[in-house]
């Protein structure tokens, strides 16, 4: 088995059918990619298990299901718990509304089955921020809900921006890793001119400029060499 392959099998328990393809067409690419990848997940500014779930949010951010659910897995066997997870998908939610926190759901699940909880399949079609909360609250069971309940509460009353200062607050993830989610979910759709405002309240808040590189590291491998392009021209 090449380099690549082992590699992946070793990340997944299994060798993905796109690195399966990509070893097909060229060894040689996926051995590069690989040693990117390998190199840019590696513990630095911000941790392995940080930039699985960030890269799991993000993609939440931009709705695209499959790379949130193999960096789901990901952060989850880096030792993240499902509500600190949960907590990253609200920044998500912030981007991008309900469809954002809605497709995060099937993330949610599949951490809970991964620690062995049995999750059944619930409704495909919930329409506001209430009733995603009362979902995601009813499936964490017996997990700390505290900081859920009281965005529940702020929801109930409609207080958008009351909202959005408790998502941002400290809670069982950090404000700075939640304000370096918002500005990932900005570059991973190549909007590095409106990301500058949420760099900027990085910066305020302790953000470093290694811990902003690594989110851009992040942004290409879920995004592309663009996304480095965008973040760039803050650094």
């Amino acid at each position: 088995m090449s380099n690549g392959l082992a590699y992946f099998k070793e990340v997944y328990d299994e060798v993905p059918r796109w690195v399966q393809k990509m070893h097909d067409y060229s060894p040689n690419v996926l051995d590069h990619y690989t040693n990117i990848r390998s190199e840019v997940m590696q513990d630095s500014a911000l941790t392995r298990k940080e930039k699985d779930t960030l890269i799991a949010s993000m993609n939440a951010a931009r709705l695209y299901s499959r790379s949130m659910l193999y960096h789901t897995k990901g952060a989850i066997d880096h030792g993240l718990t499902v509500p600190e997870l949960v907590e990253y998908f609200m920044v998500a939610y912030l981007y991008k509304g309900i469809p954002a926190l809605h497709m995060s759901l099937d993330a949610i699940s599949y951490a809970l089955e991964l620690k062995g909880v049995s999750v059944a399949k619930g409704d495909t079609e919930l329409k506001t921020l209430k009733a995603v909360l009362e979902t995601i609250i009813g499936l964490l069971r017996d997990e700390d809900t505290s900081f859920l309940e009281k965005l529940l509460d702020m929801a109930k009353m409609g207080d958008s921006k009351k909202i959005e200062k408790q998502i941002l607050m400290d809670g069982q993830v950090s404000s700075k890793q939640k304000y370096i989610n918002m500005v990932g979910n900005y570059i991973t759709e190549l909007r590095g001119k409106d990301a500058v405002h949420w760099i900027d309240k990085a910066r305020l808040i302790g953000v470093t400029e290694a811990e902003l590189a690594d989110t851009g590291y992040i942004c290409i491998l879920t995004a592309g060499i663009p996304a480095w392009f965008e973040i760039s021209d803050s650094l």
